[in-house]
């Protein structure tokens, strides 16, 4: 079940876990079976073990990024929320698309992200 207050404190999580790259923080955000696209057309993480394994292939350190975000569509079925993520050389537009379970955790988790040009 997706609402504006559980999307604001998914998205706060996501934050925190993306801070810290805690193992913990990162699985707490995803159901069991949950599904992270990197891409829309990308083969996508399956599995909470999956997705934290992968999120530390390539994290960002942290204090490295900053972010703003605002939603576009939240339903009871999904979210699509606009944001930007500015890196200290890069700056990208990001479009996620969340559905949530009825714990507020991810079940699908899709990435759109476009790089500034220079």
């Amino acid at each position: 079940m997706t609402s504006l207050d559980a999307v604001t404190a998914w998205i706060a999580n996501y934050r925190k876990a993306w801070e810290s790259n805690d193992p913990r923080h990162i699985a707490d955000l995803f159901a069991e079976d949950a599904a992270y696209f990197t891409e829309p057309y990308a083969k996508p993480w399956l599995g909470r073990a999956a997705i934290v394994e992968q999120w530390l292939k390539i994290k960002d350190d942290p204090g490295t990024t900053t972010f703003e975000w605002h939603p576009l569509i939240v339903t009871d079925d999904l979210a699509i929320i606009a944001a930007k993520t500015v890196y200290p050389d890069d700056t990208y537009s990001n479009l996620w698309i969340l559905r949530l379970d009825n714990l507020g955790q991810a079940r699908q988790f899709t990435e759109w992200w476009m790089k500034h040009p220079a």
